[in-house]
């Protein structure tokens, strides 16, 4: 499954993990991408959206 969001572009942001001691270690931090079906110019289509943009409405589910 893709790491972005095709609504908003969100994709897998990095950085690092800071331990108590201050060490530090690579890590990535995906996004909550789900496969859902969306009516796009009234056409049921697939796509992989963030959580965020479904809850937001910026896409419409079909039933």
């Amino acid at each position: 499954m893709s790491k972005f969001c095709e609504v908003c572009n969100k994709g897998v942001m990095s950085g690092n993990r800071v331990s108590h001691s201050n060490r530090k270690t690579p890590h990535a931090w995906a996004p909550n991408i789900q496969r859902v079906s969306v009516v796009v110019d009234g056409t049921v289509t697939k796509m992989n959206v963030c959580t965020r943009c479904l809850r937001s409405g910026k896409v419409q589910r079909s039933v």
